[in-house]
């Protein structure tokens, strides 16, 4: 490989009695003229690597079929309207569109497609008012999470001129019962605030409808930590309002008021516990891991909100997670996880069951969505052999009718999934989902995508992807594996992946990926392994740890200078999943597996395609860009590592399906060249008959 030139500095920091080495700490400024030189020529090369891969321009082809269809979201409804985001097999973005009546003629809220020119100005966050006449909205330039809120007209189509308020990275704005002001979350557009330092100037604030957003009332003011996060809910009848003190993602405090009054009072201190409230008809339901690994209810009363009268509502449950709670119908909606697939509960308000909503399969599904007081709600379905559908349900009855689904070009029935457990190095059981054609031979020689996360209690669930399919057909497998760190079994699960236990998460992936080859599925040579962000770090040090046991890395938008990865982007806010180099017990474990500073001279690492984003501000793009550079720099590494940048995108990626068909296209033109795997893409290879 002819890599763009490459310089490296002397730069040793000595941190708590340790010398640690940095020589591409230059590749941290961005604004460097330097660094964007570097930056285009590395991405010319890989770019120009990956078009001369035969199968490239088949895979992309099999993509816009897959990529460009029609579909339809769950339905939102406020007063007599229903709001949802549809795709279109001949738009770049989704379209919101509105109906008066679930029947009613379909009319268009926002389309961003024609918000700019080259499509770099994306849709975040969007709300409608209670009653449907008001829609607040972010837009985000570049797909990135810094965005604008703004307030339409349902009935005009008129986006107000005076209700437009920057800082609203961390929004998500949440309706007065009139309609005519909501609260939202805010942060200073200021310059000279340091990036790392920025969210703890988050306030929660409240604006009035037709008034100057500078002057909006503060109703919580910032709190000076940036390792927090500062969240705002208000009670649907507009009655209570709650503050919420996140500190990473295991526990968080609860403030609340009756609007109107000044001060908030503490509800609940989360010492080591989240917590979460909903509230109806001046009760409180509280969901919350206090004591319970996989979560419990409690009902409390405002007018006795002290810890000591809380009433246990709901017990913790033996065997099945629970993620959320909604109250929908009058009656409380569960979302449950047992071995990492969904279960749809209902009881009543006083805890009593009701019934579990038939679902269509093993898969994944989201919460009901529906009102508090209508006994309509709506559900999204989907597996690994199953796109995504749209379900509606009755409260009442428990009736369960298809409502919307999604057709693709794609017979899912040649295809199985099965999930297995396999031990990790601790003994710990772990359990992965492994999806191919039904038709596979296990003789060790099968291509497998190995995918994880673990980590910040996400969970991975066995939803639809229709971006394995050409992999799937061209004899390959997919595997998901369900790491700790996540919260696929509760609190300590994710425990027991975070801060000082983090390499569990390693281990796990690491035992995964034997698993894949002792039961003769592949072996090291042909297994490839993907993660992007937390899941970027785990295939770093994957790839670090153990070169020997995989064939190929794909490391999306990742963090990987576990060193310095607190001063930049969003990265003070992890430190309670991760810890900081600044404390030394914390800085000793970071540093022994940080991908950046593991990297050895001599040893064989696998192929490398790293993708980045150039307008990622959560995780900051250095990350990958010292990373490759440290790799291109080991005497001896001859298996390529290739920079990819996407432009014009966010941490997410951008949201146009025209550059997600060039990046998934990229990504397994990659896999299948390192692999030497033969195409047509989108049907059985000759390897795999």
């Amino acid at each position: 490989m002819n890599y763009p030139a490459t310089r490296s500095e002397p730069i040793v920091d000595t941190l708590h009695g340790v010398q640690v080495a940095d020589p591409f700490r230059w590749l941290e400024d961005e604004k460097s003229p330097e660094v964007q030189a570097w930056m285009k020529s590395q991405d010319a090369l890989t770019r120009q690597w990956l078009g001369r891969v035969p199968v490239r321009e088949a895979l992309a082809r099999r993509f816009r079929e897959l990529f460009y269809v029609e579909s339809i979201s769950a339905p939102i409804r406020r007063g007599t309207r229903y709001f949802y985001a549809r795709t279109h097999k001949d738009k770049e973005k989704a379209v919101i569109y509105w109906r008066e009546g679930e029947k009613g003629a379909e009319k268009v809220l926002l389309d961003p497609n024609a918000w700019s020119q080259d499509g770099t100005v994306s849709l975040g966050v969007w709300n409608p008012s209670w009653d449907g006449r008001k829609v607040v909205f972010a837009q985000r330039p570049n797909a990135a999470d810094e965005a604008d809120l703004h307030v339409l007209d349902v009935d005009s189509g008129e986006w107000s001129r005076v209700d437009v308020i920057p800082g609203a990275k961390y929004a998500s704005p949440k309706w007065a019962p009139d309609g005519k002001s909501f609260y939202y979350e805010w942060l200073p557009v200021d310059a000279s605030i340091p990036v790392d330092q920025r969210p703890g100037y988050t306030e929660l604030r409240h604006h009035v409808l037709g008034t100057d957003p500078k002057k909006d009332a503060v109703v919580h003011p910032r709190l000076g930590d940036p390792t927090t996060f500062l969240f705002g809910d208000l009670s649907r009848d507009g009655k209570y309002l709650f503050a919420y003190v996140i500190r990473g993602w295991s526990e968080n405090d609860i403030y609340w008021k009756r609007v109107g009054e000044k001060d908030f009072r503490l509800l609940v201190k989360g010492e080591g516990a989240n917590y979460s409230v909903q509230a109806w008809k001046d009760q409180f339901y509280v969901l919350t891991d206090e004591g319970a690994s996989r979560k419990r209810v409690f009902r409390v009363s405002p007018s006795q909100p002290e810890r000591a009268a809380w009433q246990q509502l709901l017990a913790e449950d033996a065997v099945a997670s629970l993620e959320s709670l909604q109250i929908v119908g009058g009656h409380l909606a569960l979302e449950y996880l047992r071995d990492a697939a969904t279960e749809l509960r209902l009881i009543t308000l006083e805890g009593r069951p009701v019934r579990t909503v038939a679902l269509p399969g093993l898969g994944a599904a989201s919460n009901l969505v529906g009102l508090e007081d209508a006994d309509e709600a709506f559900f999204v379905f989907s597996s690994f052999t199953t796109p995504k559908q749209v379900y509606k349900t009755s409260v009442a009855s428990g009736k369960v009718e298809l409502w919307a689904k999604v057709e693709l070009p794609v017979d899912t029935e040649q295809y199985t999934v099965q999930q297995v457990f396999y031990p990790s190095k601790d003994g710990t059981k772990v359990p992965m989902f492994l999806v191919h054609r039904k038709d596979l031979k296990r003789d060790g020689e099968r291509p497998t995508l190995l995918y994880g996360y673990g980590g910040f209690n996400q969970n991975m669930q066995p939803s639809f992807r229709s971006s394995i399919l050409p992999w799937l057909d061209a004899g390959g497998v997919y595997a998901v594996a369900n790491l700790r760190g996540g919260g696929e079994y509760g609190k300590a699960w994710h425990e027991a992946g975070r801060l000082l236990r983090k390499q569990n998460v390693f281990d796990d992936f690491h035992a995964a990926a034997e698993y894949l080859a002792r039961e003769k599925y592949t072996r090291p040579g042909r297994l490839a392994i993907h993660g992007g962000s937390n899941g970027g770090l785990l295939v770093g040090a994957a790839m670090t740890q153990r070169p020997e046991l995989y064939g190929a890395v794909v490391c999306s938008v990742p963090l990987l200078d576990m060193v310095r990865y607190h001063q930049f982007g969003s990265g003070r806010t992890w430190v309670p999943e991760y810890g900081s180099a600044e404390t030394p017990e914390q800085f000793k474990v970071l540093y022994a597996y940080s991908p950046y500073h593991a990297l050895k001279a001599g040893v064989r690492y696998p192929p490398l395609l790293m993708m980045s984003a150039d307008h990622d501000d959560r995780v900051d793009p250095m990350h990958a860009r010292k990373f490759v550079a440290a790799v291109q720099s080991l005497a001896g590494q001859t298996a390529p590592a290739l920079l990819r940048i996407e432009s014009n995108a966010g941490h997410s990626g951008a949201d146009q399906v025209a550059k997600a068909i060039e990046s998934s296209a990229d990504l397994f033109a990659f896999l299948f060249q390192t692999f030497e795997m033969t195409g047509p893409a989108g049907g059985a290879t000759a390897e795999a008959r």
